[in-house]
């Protein structure tokens, strides 16, 4: 896919193909760009480490993303091995990155990460959608995630996509969204056939 396809794609007419994805990987950001989500390729693992390298400790949740770097490989390792990620682009530079695992569980733990400097423009949102859709292709039953409650941005979008508070130890909330509820559907609707808010 080109950045020349990405610019001329129109969301509000295109109806899916049999070779699309779980979920279209283009998508409007808050801003107006067309940014786009994929499968984390080999490609993407040094801008990835780069952003998790220069992440802000105020947005680290529960000692993730790792601090060092040899930590954050592992960590990326790990990960790839066990459970199916996403990257968001914006153009060439990778700036989010949602992973769930393991993909043997019926209920895989979600994470979701957007660089500090991309806030505000529904990458997260996005990630999130973009991992019930796939999750809900792999057959998976639900998603569990763990949020720190002061991470109040976090747990608005967690909750209006359907993820509901199952316990909370101090700080820390623990959500989880049965991949049978609606939007679990909805997020798999080409662009022209999805509800606004999916």
């Amino acid at each position: 896919m080109t950045g020349d396809t990405c610019r001329a794609w129109n969301p509000t007419s295109c109806t899916g193909g049999t070779d699309c994805p779980p979920r279209c990987p283009r998508f409007v950001d808050a801003r107006g760009e067309v940014l786009l989500v994929e499968p984390l390729a080999d490609g993407h693992l040094e801008q990835l480490c780069s952003m998790y390298g220069s992440y802000p400790a105020e947005h680290r949740s529960m000692g993730l993303p790792p601090v060092t770097s040899g930590y954050v490989a592992e960590w990326l390792a790990d990960l790839r091995e066990r459970g199916r990620n996403l990257v968001a682009r914006d153009g060439d530079r990778v700036v989010g990155h949602a992973a769930y695992s393991p993909t043997s569980s019926d209920e895989p733990h979600l994470i979701v990460f957007v660089d500090p400097g991309f806030f505000e423009r529904g990458i997260g949102s996005e990630l999130v959608r973009q991992a019930i859709a796939y999750a809900d292709a792999d057959g998976h039953e639900a998603l569990v995630l763990d949020v720190t409650a002061t991470n109040e941005r976090a747990v608005a979008v967690y909750r209006t996509l359907g993820f509901e508070e199952i316990e909370r130890r101090g700080n820390d909330v623990r959500m989880r969204l049965s991949l049978e509820e609606p939007i679990a559907d909805a997020v798999g609707l080409a662009p022209a056939d999805r509800p606004a808010n999916a």
